[in-house]
């Protein structure tokens, strides 16, 4: 069964907020859409088909009415009972959805799903596509999500090249190398996260500038890094206010070198 990185889920009281302090670093970001049914909204910025999503709350009485979409869930508990912005949650892409899910269930996952899901785009398009939630209750760090889309890579490909939504990052042509995790026990949750995406984890390997020990899953697409901390520094502080989470997105192939916090998480450009 193959697996491929999908997007990152980024949680924000407003998406559009977004645009602009990422414009101004080099990376385009373009309205989304609507998700009425859950009554959510969004905004995109484009690595490929790899992908971060700005999700927001436009209408906090429907989304409360949602148990199974675990996302929305997780989205409601975070900004409207917590006010907790930044990264949150990533989706894994699949062709095999239906058989993915029998599989995990008989593995012992709690499943909610395949759930059908749609975005209605500014100019009216309705863009369709399946989720699946698996849970692993003991864990702290929110595992993946599925998706399958209803439209092939090929033809949403296509479609983002016709809508000028590629290669428009002033940054560069750049790409998304990685995304991290704080984690608390780095050798435990590879090793499960490997297991459910069938990866062998990379050496593990120390990492100065974030001052942690960290190890890759090299998925296809993008990345995932999971990294816990040595001592002082960006890890230790995101474990500290805010647990295990995903908390870094890693991009190459930009016209800057360097790592900073913005929007509650933190970018490496290289």
């Amino acid at each position: 069964m193959n697996f491929s990185f999908d997007h990152l889920v980024w949680f924000q009281n407003k998406p559009e907020n977004a645009i602009n302090p990422l414009s101004e670093t080099g990376i385009h970001v373009v309205q989304g859409g609507r998700h009425e049914s859950w009554g959510t909204y969004n905004t995109l910025s484009y690595f490929g088909l790899s992908y971060i999503e700005f999700l927001g709350i436009e209408q906090l009485s429907i989304s409360e009415q949602h148990k199974e979409n675990r996302l929305i869930t997780q989205i409601v508990q975070q900004l409207a009972k917590e006010n907790r912005e930044g990264p949150a949650k990533i989706a894994i892409r699949t062709n095999q959805i239906e058989e993915l899910a029998i599989k995990l269930r008989q593995e012992g996952f709690t499943i909610h799903g395949p759930l059908p899901g749609q975005r209605v785009t500014a100019a009216g398009e309705v863009i369709k596509w399946k989720l699946l939630f698996p849970e692993d209750h003991p864990n702290e760090l929110s595992l993946p999500f599925f998706i399958q889309w209803e439209k092939s890579d090929e033809e949403r490909l296509s479609a983002f090249k016709e809508q000028g939504m590629l290669g428009r990052h002033a940054a560069g042509n750049s790409k998304f190398d990685s995304v991290g995790f704080v984690v608390r026990e780095l050798e435990e949750t590879i090793e499960s996260w490997g297991r459910l995406l069938n990866l062998t984890p990379s050496v593990e390997y120390k990492d100065e500038v974030l001052h942690a020990r960290c190890q890759k899953l090299e998925l296809s697409g993008t990345h995932l890094l999971f990294c816990t901390p040595l001592g002082k520094g960006p890890v230790e502080k995101v474990l500290h206010e805010r647990g295990e989470t995903p908390f870094l997105v890693n991009l190459t192939e930009t016209t800057q070198n360097s790592i900073f916090e913005m929007l509650n998480g933190y970018w490496s450009f290289q």
